[in-house]
């Protein structure tokens, strides 16, 4: 009686421990990939005190913007890659 009581716990864990596994992976980290691959796409560059760039590492586009001394807000223009 005891030996049927054994196998059957050993087996309930060991169903536990596959059936947590596969949840785990379906719900895990992969959920939302689309997220993660945008999370840091964008670097903030300051180039000097008066010249902010804005980088897109995915399509390599920048952004900058001139901002002279005392002065309030310009507009920013989209540049080309230098490479």
């Amino acid at each position: 009686m005891k030996r049927k009581a054994a196998v059957a716990i050993g087996f309930a864990l060991i169903v536990s421990i596959i059936l947590s596994f596969t949840i785990g992976m379906t719900f895990g980290k992969g959920q939302n990939p689309g997220i993660a691959n945008e999370e840091h796409r964008y670097e903030f560059i300051s180039a000097n005190e008066n010249n902010l760039i804005i980088f897109d590492k995915k399509t390599g586009e920048y952004w900058n913007k001139f901002i002279p001394s005392n002065e309030g807000p310009m507009d920013w223009e989209k540049g080309d890659l230098p490479i």
